[in-house]
């Protein structure tokens, strides 16, 4: 018998397959959220449930601080969006690309429980707890495998860094900052 993969994964055997295959327990409890940027991302995608591989879909809880919890700037390469919130209030956003005039806009809004924010495919978004109580969230993404690219980690926190004259060049900035910037980043992803 051969081994089957789709899209990297591999194929369980119809006849192999159990509930197990398609469940994720636990989204019901809140989730730690004393990480430096004061938030916690539960993803459940192909990884966490092999039955979603093909299906074209995944999901996430995120858990906020109060004051300024954030799911930090980041795009999903393979997958739009959709987040409602449960509890709290989010300030959210995402930058559009390619307008006719070169430019990327803003756009933003603030969120109550049961408010529901679209983020699309690839474009750079965030969340922000702008209340004074938790605030929890809960995401589909058009993808079992959506990808994230946490932007600040991934230009700051490379492993091998990035020569930092690209990046003093790239953000008209002093080198200090960059060094510093690697520093606090690099040391974060590499523990």
């Amino acid at each position: 018998m051969h081994a089957v993969f789709v899209n990297g994964k591999f194929c369980k055997d119809p006849e192999q397959v159990t509930a197990k295959d398609f469940f994720f327990p636990g989204l019901n409890v809140p989730r730690d959220t004393s990480s430096a940027v004061g938030s916690n991302v539960t993803a459940v995608n192909v990884a966490q449930i092999p039955g979603l591989n093909t299906l074209g879909i995944s999901f996430a809880r995120i858990d906020f601080a109060p004051h300024g919890g954030l799911n930090p700037p980041h795009t999903h390469p393979r997958a739009t969006e959709i987040l409602v919130v449960v509890e709290g209030t989010l300030y959210v956003g995402f930058v559009t690309s390619n307008l006719a005039n070169g430019d990327n806009r803003l756009i933003t809004k603030v969120l109550n429980p049961g408010d529901v924010f679209v983020f699309p495919v690839g474009l750079i978004h965030f969340q922000l707890n702008v209340g004074k109580t938790n605030a929890v969230a809960f995401a589909s993404l058009s993808s079992q495998n959506p990808g994230v690219i946490t932007i600040a980690k991934a230009v700051f926190g490379a492993d091998p860094p990035i020569n930092p004259n690209v990046l003093t060049k790239a953000f008209q900035v002093d080198k200090k900052v960059v060094d510093y910037l690697q520093k606090q980043l690099w040391t974060d992803n590499n523990n």
